[in-house]
């Protein structure tokens, strides 16, 4: 039997809102945190992540508040990041009601911190999150909220997270991010087919057949998105009633 395929909406939260933008550049507001959370459990959605999008470019630590606020409305594990620069930052987002937490910035720098975290929370617990950007044939990591060219081959550098100690993957396109033109499932495949964990594909979605597709030729197992949520272009119900539908495991909400 097929895992079920994961929706997973993302805030991305600067200061005490939801905001979002295009190409990780033009963001609007988008809401408040946990009022989106509160709507994503009762939608039916499998996870949530909320991203802290200024913690690493403005050296800003992670609103632990917000996290808070978030995991008091949800009944679906949570996974958080922003900032994450040690694995007593780590603790206290887990302390503070997370069940993940995602790296960045700061494991670009010191490749170490994810066995760190690893080691004391377990790999399960560890998600690398890769801002990638086309680079001729293949893709280059970006960090500090996709501002900064970081000297990494995007493919490679998801296979030495693993072998470090990442349980799971998520890979978002820069060229794609609040397009709305479709996941690149180039990017998702290449990276599915490079490591031996989840991979959450994020980064262009507007229609159901945009998820349809990461998942199958994309090779994804979960499919994150933002603005299709939050402005109710795409309810979760039916996105996974579309999905179901065409033969793609996925758990419907009761």
């Amino acid at each position: 039997m097929s895992l079920a395929r994961r929706i997973i909406p993302c805030l991305d939260v600067d200061g005490d809102r939801v905001v979002k933008g295009v190409n990780f550049v033009g963001l609007r507001d988008a809401g408040e945190p946990a009022e989106l959370a509160a709507r994503y459990n009762a939608e039916g959605a499998d996870e949530l992540v909320v991203l802290d999008i200024a913690a690493s470019r403005d050296r800003r630590p992670t609103f632990l508040g917000t996290v808070r606020r978030i995991a008091s409305e949800l009944a679906i594990p949570l996974s958080a990041g922003g900032g994450i620069r040690s694995a007593e930052d780590a603790r206290s987002v887990i302390r503070a009601g997370a069940d993940k937490i995602t790296l960045n910035t700061a494991a670009v720098a010191r490749p170490e911190l994810i066995s760190e975290t690893s080691l004391e929370f377990g790999a399960q617990a560890v998600v690398l999150a890769i801002d990638a950007k086309r680079d001729g044939d293949g893709w280059v990591v970006m960090v500090r909220g996709g501002r900064e060219l970081a000297n990494r081959d995007a493919i490679a550098w998801a296979k030495e997270g693993v072998a470090l100690g990442a349980g799971e993957i998520l890979v978002t396109s820069m060229d794609r991010d609040g397009t709305k033109s479709g996941f690149d499932t180039a990017l998702t495949a290449a990276i599915s087919s490079a490591v031996s964990v989840p991979v959450i594909a994020s980064g262009g979605a507007m229609l159901p057949a945009h998820f349809a597709e990461v998942f199958t030729a994309g090779r994804a197992d979960a499919a994150l998105a933002a603005s299709i949520f939050h402005d109710h272009i795409q309810p979760i119900r039916e996105l996974k009633e579309f999905l179901f539908a065409r033969g793609i495991p996925v758990r419907l909400p009761c």
